[in-house]
């Protein structure tokens, strides 16, 4: 990653109906070196997806909770992480699911209709066999939501430390 890497994602990012050929105009360089630049970025990883980001509340579901699960340890039990994960996967309400250092297992980021209505997820969360015990926590307010422009800001200049 370098400086124009980071300015190409920032523009993307904050404008992702810009055209490539627009993005060359903008950033000073040549369509070919913007296309060539996002294939790699895609082929790298580095970008994982160009469609729209999707806001919960919008879509009515305002509660955001976080549940942290223990699992069986025991495959032969039908737990194991990769089952438990296949299980949430199942769930439109799971947002994401990690695998966790600490107290508990895996970390799970789920929305809800409302109060009454996170019951019913966090019930369907735990109906599979293999969580022996969960502990949930209802976001209140968003400090800083998911970002990661920061991150190729600071990436696109290496040895910097970004002040934003």
């Amino acid at each position: 990653m370098d400086d124009l890497d980071a300015r190409l994602i920032e523009l993307f990012a904050s404008e992702p109906r810009v055209g490539v050929l627009e993005a060359s105009r903008r950033l000073g360089v040549a369509r070919g070196t913007v296309q060539a630049r996002l294939d790699r970025l895609a082929a790298t990883g580095v970008v994982t997806g160009w469609g729209p980001d999707l806001s919960p509340e919008a879509l009515g579901y305002p509660v955001t909770a976080f549940l942290t699960l223990e699992i069986r340890q025991d495959t032969a039990g039908g737990g194991g992480h990769e089952a438990v994960g296949a299980h949430l996967a199942r769930i439109p309400e799971v947002l994401e699911a990690h695998t966790i250092t600490g107290a508990g297992d895996l970390w799970v980021r789920v929305v809800a209709r409302s109060n009454t209505d996170l019951q019913r997820v966090i019930d369907q969360v735990l109906s599979d066999v293999a969580i022996v015990r969960s502990s949930t926590v209802i976001a209140l307010a968003t400090q800083v939501g998911y970002r990661v422009l920061p991150l190729a800001r600071q990436a696109g200049r290496p040895g910097q430390a970004d002040a934003s």
